[in-house]
């Protein structure tokens, strides 16, 4: 059996914050705006699996009122993910991504961002697709004031 799931994840940025997309620190003037690392792609990712499997959205499993989520990792967020979705019997088979931002451009930083995902979730870099987008000036992305990210990811029950 499979599942897929879709995410979605919004954050500002401000000045001298650090910019964290995809498991990867992105060398910025700005950053994302946010209680835990502000990482949009991995935000959206877990919210992908978790609703893949009707399990809520990252805001259930990790308030941004709770203490313990306070400046996480969010790699450790998208570990409890996969802990959450093993428990129910599944597994990640592919994760396809869209990042829109204007500036910086993280074309560059794609493969570093595949290999982190991948390594987290289990699976092969190969299996992890990050493409990256502008709204072409238009927007608060296009404005440089935040920046989104979108997922989709299939499940599979494991045998």
């Amino acid at each position: 059996m499979f599942r897929i799931g879709f995410g979605i994840d919004f954050h500002q940025l401000a000045p001298g914050n650090p910019l964290w997309i995809g498991g990867v620190e992105i060398p910025h003037h700005q950053g994302a705006v946010a209680h835990s690392d502000g990482d949009v792609l991995l935000h959206a990712i877990c919210d992908a699996m978790l609703g893949a499997l009707a399990l809520g959205d990252i805001g259930v499993h990790f308030p941004n009122t709770s203490k313990d989520f306070e400046n996480i990792d969010s790699k450790i967020l998208l570990a409890k993910c996969v802990e959450l979705i093993d428990r129910r019997g599944y597994k990640v088979v592919n994760i396809d991504s869209s990042v829109c931002l204007e500036n910086p451009k993280i074309r560059k930083y794609a493969p570093a961002m595949q290999q982190a995902i991948a390594s987290v979730l289990g699976i092969s870099t190969e299996d992890v697709s990050i493409k990256a987008t502008t709204t072409e000036k238009m927007g608060f992305a296009g404005r440089e004031e935040g920046l989104v990210a979108y997922a989709n990811v299939l499940l599979q029950k494991k045998s």
